[in-house]
């Protein structure tokens, strides 16, 4: 596809490196992609080799930035999908859809992790904020809601726009401040700290897009510092402006239009420095973070790819420079950078947690470590293994010792529950012997104790009874063995005895001869 490129004089100080790509005499390289149905978001994934997620109809395709190829293709959606965002790790990706409902993908395996519900109409916006743990979305429903992931529920809704919402940004360098734009033709700044809004702007037209540092063919920017006053109305699009970005030094902005215009201004004065028309109406852009690709997506579902290549010293220059220091940015540094072929990766021994019982052990602290597996949750064999480590350790009085009511009843109950299993009958014996012995002198002064001992005691008499009743059926059991074994064998038992006769009154032939 062509694209018809008016150049603008440019200014003596614009770099020929950073913006010479734009012009139609620079050597890039122009590509053509289709989709199903119109483009309506474009979005780059943050760490390198910065792939893009493309939305159009009901699926969202990611492509590779180096051969402009389909890597991953999600189409789990109901509707009409909307706004498909890459997480800043490249993990995940969040999408909205025609029915209100948002949905968190895993970007590897395509799995839906989450399903977040609360808007009843469609959802145009959604984003991931900088904390990677929360998502911004905008709707229909004339709601802003911030959403907590891992509890799929909404931490902050803000319901004073009076139209559709179709757009909104999270700054980055302070997460808690969200500005949205509406078809009310206002632009409002939200406080997620106090759930309110804090400041509220005024636009000539239906708001399609906000950037932070409108429906309509006018730009109008805003100093939130000084409480929202106007700083500069630009209007060089005849019609409707439906996507704006910035470049990655924020030097350039870049606006696409269904006029058919991409224009890209110098923010110091806002003046047009570029133009590039299109074949058909834009209705999204986006810039990649190295600046190498620069994607339109347009109402007939095309995708228009332009590409350079990036020069040594722009790279160099791309390196060296540093965040802010104090910005969000500057915390998290390094955090996508995975190391060459060639480095020597040590990997880091997480430290194995104890569990409280043991850590209250290495403390010495036995009735701590003791109450810690007396709880109801705990198994049977983990509360028996620790009442035979203090056996062993010659501890079992320490931990028994200086218990009031409600603290020696949990090790009670635990002995009436347990002591008839044979498997701990042994052990639990000897506790019950040990708190016995302890608690002797005051067992009358607790009712409650005193009560439960008792129940101890008929439980264990109970056993006792039990045990020789068992006794006395073993050994009728022997006897019927016994007398069944011998009247098995009757010819045999005669026969025995009729030799053991005749050996009493006849001698041995070689007796007899002796004789």
């Amino acid at each position: 596809m062509s694209c018809n490129i008016h150049s603008l004089p440019l200014k003596a100080t614009d770099s020929e490196e950073r913006i010479g790509w734009f012009s139609a005499h620079s050597s890039g390289v122009h590509s053509t992609l289709s989709e199903a149905a119109s483009v309506t978001s474009i979005k780059y994934s943050p760490i390198s080799p910065h792939d893009f997620a493309v939305t159009s109809s009901t699926r969202v395709q990611i492509y590779s930035a180096q051969n402009f190829k389909v890597k991953k293709s999600i189409s789990r959606f109901n509707d009409v999908a909307y706004c498909g965002t890459i997480r800043n790790d490249g993990q995940l990706l969040v999408a909205g859809d025609a029915t209100g409902l948002i949905q968190v993908f895993d970007i590897n395996s395509r799995a839906i992790l989450r399903t977040l519900r609360g808007h009843n109409l469609p959802v145009h916006i959604t984003k991931f904020a900088p904390g990677n743990t929360q998502v911004l979305s905008c709707s229909d429903d004339k709601t802003v809601r911030i959403w907590d992931i891992p509890g799929q529920e909404a931490i902050s809704v803000f319901k004073e726009h009076q139209d559709y919402v179709r757009a909104g940004v999270i700054n980055d360098e302070n997460p808690h401040l969200v500005l949205t734009g509406s078809y009310d033709q206002t632009i409002k700044l939200w406080d997620m700290r106090s759930n309110s809004c804090t400041i509220s702007m005024v636009h000539d037209a239906p708001v399609e897009d906000v950037l932070m540092f409108s429906r309509g063919p006018t730009i109008t920017v805003w100093d939130i510092i000084a409480g929202g006053r106007v700083v500069r109305s630009v209007s060089n699009h005849q019609k409707t402006i439906t996507s704006m970005c910035f470049n990655e030094s924020q030097s350039r902005l870049l606006t696409g239009s269904l006029d058919h215009h991409v224009k890209i201004y110098d923010v110091q004065d806002y003046d047009v420095v570029h133009s590039i028309k299109y074949p058909s109406p834009i209705l999204c852009l986006a810039l990649s973070p190295d600046e190498k690709n620069f994607i339109t997506g347009m109402t007939c579902g095309s995708l228009s790819i332009r590409h350079r290549k990036t020069t040594l010293q722009e790279n160099r220059s791309r390196k060296d420079k540093q965040p802010r220091v104090g910005s969000y940015q500057y915390f998290t540094r390094g955090r996508s950078y995975k190391g060459t072929l060639d480095d020597f990766i040590i990997e880091s021994k997480r430290k194995k947690h104890l569990a409280s019982y043991d850590n209250y052990l290495k403390k010495f602290q036995y009735s701590n470590a003791l109450d810690a597996v007396l709880k109801e949750t705990t198994t049977a064999i983990l509360t028996v293994s620790m009442l035979q480590e203090l056996i062993q350790r010659d501890a079992l009085r320490i931990a028994i010792a200086g218990r009031d009511d409600a603290s020696l009843r949990p090790l009670v109950k635990f002995l009436i529950r347990w002591i008839n299993d044979p498997r701990y009958t042994s052990i639990l014996c000897d506790v019950g012997e040990v708190l016995i012995d302890v608690y002797a002198p005051v067992i009358d002064k607790s009712p409650l104790i005193k009560n439960m001992i008792e129940s101890l005691r008929d439980k264990v008499r109970g056993e006792v009874n039990l045990q020789k009743e068992v006794a006395k059926v073993i050994g009728s059991l022997e006897m019927m063995v016994t007398n069944v074994t011998l009247s098995a064998f009757p010819r045999l038992t005669r026969a025995l005895n009729t030799e053991d006769l005749q050996g009493s009154t006849t001698q041995h032939p070689i007796c007899q001869n002796d004789q």
